[in-house]
């Protein structure tokens, strides 16, 4: 249930969730890190649905993009989004100068992977990061029950602050939103 819901979400109650506003309570945070505008391009990384993306484009004006690794989200998320994995993404290098994963980055079984990659895809001089997870703290309570939080790879901050420097990340801070939530922000 774990994998099908939320890991690699698929079937009617998948979409119902990841098709409407889930995770809308982080979007500000995050496009406010990002200080998105109509001259960025957007990569959102395990887009789900696309609501995020949807919801950037009419409030910044930016171009979008987004990379799921379920074949229903990508779908879900059409037009804006692209089948494909945190550790391989389907980009150029230095395609985007913006790069976001809202409460997907738990879900990555290798985080310095991924973050190399988002990275990659990053311009160098105008490139920023924001990612939005969950702390483990969280294990356990609502916002990451079991058995989901035993399919989560929870990083505390100091753990998500080396992870992007080994990335080859600058400019790397981690703050806490609330007591669970971590927002992680850095550039290339």
């Amino acid at each position: 249930m774990t994998d099908r819901i939320a890991r690699r979400p698929h079937g009617r109650q998948a979409r119902k969730i990841y098709g409407s506003s889930s995770h809308d309570w982080a979007w500000p945070a995050v496009i406010e890190a990002l200080a998105l505008s109509g001259d960025d391009r957007l990569l959102d990384v395990g887009c789900g649905g696309g609501s995020f993306l949807r919801h950037a484009v009419a409030t910044t004006g930016c171009a979008a993009k987004g990379v799921d690794h379920s074949r229903d989200m990508v779908k879900l998320a059409a037009p804006y989004a692209v089948y494909g994995e945190a550790e391989a993404l389907p980009f150029g290098d230095g395609e985007f100068t913006a790069v976001s994963s809202i409460v997907a980055f738990f879900f990555f079984p290798d985080p310095v992977a991924a973050l190399r990659e988002m990275r990659r895809v990053l311009d160098p001089g105008r490139g920023r990061l924001a990612i939005y997870t969950t702390a483990p703290e969280a294990k356990g309570t609502p916002a990451a029950p079991y058995p989901l939080a035993t399919r989560g790879n929870f990083h505390t901050d100091g753990e998500l602050e080396a992870h992007a420097r080994e990335a080859g990340f600058g400019g790397v801070e981690v703050t806490r939103l609330d007591e669970i939530a971590q927002l992680l922000v850095a550039q290339p």
